[in-house]
């Protein structure tokens, strides 16, 4: 079994952002997701590889193969193309949540969006809660 590439490590949360997120927009559209996710989930930011910031984290094993390892709750990350979102699980009550967060795409378990401004933060936080209440339910 090949060995997953994301994982958490020491590297500065700050520093990538400034350093990756390539538009002053972008700078600061991420410090806005990064000040909202820690506040609200009540954890640390932390490096997951070298491009997603990550807030606590959780132990999976997959159903279908024997693949495990351990991963963000949620997270993002200011990529070039878009703001990438890790806060969708598909548990229930999300779908009709996206009907009203605001314009995005969605990619099998992303939310991308061009700006902070283009969704509503209040929504954001009903996708993080329950999709830390779903993975930390499902994954004790």
């Amino acid at each position: 079994m090949a060995e997953l590439k994301t994982k958490q490590n020491d590297a500065d949360v700050n520093d990538f952002i400034n350093s990756f997120a390539d538009t002053e927009l972008k700078k600061k559209d991420s410090i806005e997701i990064l000040k909202l996710m820690q506040e609200f989930t009540g954890f640390e930011p932390k490096m997951w590889g070298t491009s997603i910031i990550g807030f606590g984290s959780y132990h999976y094993k997959s159903e279908r193969s024997s693949q495990e390892g351990d991963w963000p709750l949620v997270g993002f990350s200011p990529r070039k193309s878009a703001i990438s979102l890790y806060v969708y699980s598909g548990c229930s009550g999300q779908e009709d949540l996206l009907k009203d967060l605001g314009k995005f795409k969605m990619g099998k378990s992303c939310i991308y969006i061009k700006k902070l401004s283009d969704i509503d933060q209040e929504i954001l936080k009903k996708l993080i809660k329950s999709t830390i209440e779903f993975l930390q339910s499902k994954y004790k």
